[in-house]
């Protein structure tokens, strides 16, 4: 095994010497006084960690240590469950996923007591998010009134590979934690049960096993093993193109930039003190990203550059000189109900919503901290009771729904609204940006979703219907006298009949097992 750390308990010890010392003045009061012999205690081990190391045993095998593996392989170290993280490379990863955490998130690492992993990476405060709209600006700061303490809440966005690197580390200082760097490449299963019984891998260029009670898999986006246990595989229909922008003047510091133009919507945000991601969106077939029109880069030059606030455009042009853009896969993925044995898939593998909301590690914390409390010690005394962690399972299902819904229904929902292909969405798209400026609830509830402190579908549905009641309204306003009864009985069907069947398909997944 290559990079494997251990953190081994070692049970308390008898101190042999002095024990033999009083028992000795003790009975031999007034015999001769002979010289002390210096007897070194004689070590113990613990013996889970011996499995770990010696027999490749233990409560808990995790597969990925990304956000969710390190995470989970913390939260049940800290229980006393032995726990065996295995990961392909430790080196820090370099990727354009995985940014910004959502005050939703903040509050779950602190649960976890990972808090201290947003520290020493150059993080930069987040207090909500600009909207422009055809260069009209809206500003959405965080609610202040959703939290106990009625502080103003934070994000916080990053370098992913820093924030990685330092959940690493506290994995591998967790008690009852072994880290191994290898390749999983298989499953070990019970031919007769179908029991997971732990994975095959490939270790400085040898076969080699890993066991354990429960198996977790948590290998990302591109997981090699969602097709053979989950029911559903991701839907793309479009990427982000991402750069990396130097020293880049926001309107609005400290927060993230949605920008809204004739085409897909643009997202911009602050990753370190110099550095700015910007993501654009680009669907499957656009027109102007063909290759008649220049491709991708013809794109960027001829229809993002001038939907980008002035102050951009500098580091925008010098970046995309420099050539160094980048792409990701924007999927979507519905979560399901997990029945195998021994076997938990969890994070990007299991469930996937579009990132323009930037809700994915929000999601992702809370399912660790929801897991480890109805897997703990005093839920499931032993992981070897399949029928025990099962029902646990089933439970994690519909109980994670208070969170990740809200937020997979509402990333979804928002991006077919502000990547508008057609009339009616359009006047969605509309209604939603004068729906935010009306202010009040009408901007502090739906930024409570995004922000993951609002968990209360309902809410979401409820705001989602008045911006389309509004949107129909704003279309009889803004218009002229006589359109105001084909507004009325005829394009206010269309819109309405539009948000249903924007967001009637996420909720119909929400909803089943």
């Amino acid at each position: 095994m290559s990079s494997t750390t251990t953190t081994t308990t070692l049970a308390p010890t008898t101190d042999t010497a002095a024990t033999s010392s009083m028992s000795t003045s003790s009975s031999m009061t007034h015999a001769k006084p002979r010289a002390r012999v210096k007897i070194d205690p004689i070590p113990t081990h613990d013996d889970r960690e011996v499995r770990r190391r010696v027999h490749h045993e233990a409560d808990v095998v995790i597969v990925g240590a990304g956000v969710v593996g390190c995470a989970a392989a913390v939260a049940f170290g800290r229980q006393g469950r032995s726990v065996i993280l295995l990961e392909r490379s430790m080196k820090e990863p370099d990727r354009i996923v995985g940014e910004l955490l959502q005050p939703g998130g903040v509050q779950a690492l602190e649960r976890l007591g990972l808090a201290s992993c947003l520290e020493g990476i150059d993080a930069i405060p987040c207090y909500g998010y600009q909207v422009s709209y055809y260069r009209e600006p809206v500003h959405i700061p965080y609610p202040s009134n959703l939290t106990s303490s009625h502080t103003r809440p934070e994000g916080r966005s990053f370098h992913h590979g820093r924030f990685i690197s330092k959940l690493r580390a506290a994995a591998k200082a967790a008690p009852n934690v072994m880290v191994v760097e290898s390749t999983v490449v298989d499953t070990v299963k019970n031919g007769y049960t179908n029991q997971i019984l732990g994975v095959e891998c490939i270790t400085d260029g040898q076969k080699d096993c890993y066991f354990g009670s429960l198996t977790l898999i948590s290998d990302g986006y591109a997981s090699k093993f969602r097709k053979s246990y989950l029911p559903y595989t991701p839907q793309v229909k479009s990427k982000f193109f991402a750069l990396e922008l130097i020293d880049a003047a926001l309107p609005c510091p400290n927060h993230g930039h949605v920008v809204l133009y004739d085409g897909p919507p643009i997202l911009i945000y602050q990753i370190g003190t110099h550095e700015t991601r910007i993501l654009i969106d680009i669907p499957e077939n656009l027109p102007s990203a063909s290759i008649k029109n220049g491709g991708i880069k013809g794109h960027l030059l001829n229809v993002t550059l001038p939907a980008l606030p002035e102050s951009v455009h500098p580091s925008f042009k010098k970046a995309l000189e420099e050539g160094k853009l980048r792409s990701m896969p924007n999927s979507f993925l519905p979560p399901s109900t997990q029945k195998t044995p021994g076997l938990i898939v969890l994070g990007d593998a299991m469930n996937m919503r579009h990132p323009l909301t930037g809700g994915g590690m929000t999601v992702a914390f809370n399912d660790v901290d929801l897991l480890s409390h109805l897997l703990s010690p005093e839920q499931v005394p032993n992981l070897e009771r399949t029928d025990d962690v099962l029902r646990q399972m089933s439970r994690f299902h519909w109980a994670r729904k208070s969170s990740s819904s809200v937020i997979n229904i509402l990333a979804m929902a928002l991006y077919s609204l502000f990547a508008a292909n057609d009339a009616a969405l359009q006047t969605l798209q509309n209604g939603c940006f004068r729906y935010f400026q009306r202010g009040g609830a009408c901007l502090s509830e739906p930024c409570g979703l995004l922000a993951g402190l609002i968990r209360t579908p309902s809410v979401l549905l409820y705001h989602f219907f008045a911006v389309a009641f509004y949107a129909v309204w704003r279309r009889m306003v803004e218009g002229p006298v006589w359109r105001i009864p084909y507004v009325l009985f005829v394009e206010s069907l269309i819109t309405i009949w539009k948000a249903v069947v924007v967001i009637g398909p996420y909720l119909i997944w929400e909803i089943r097992r």
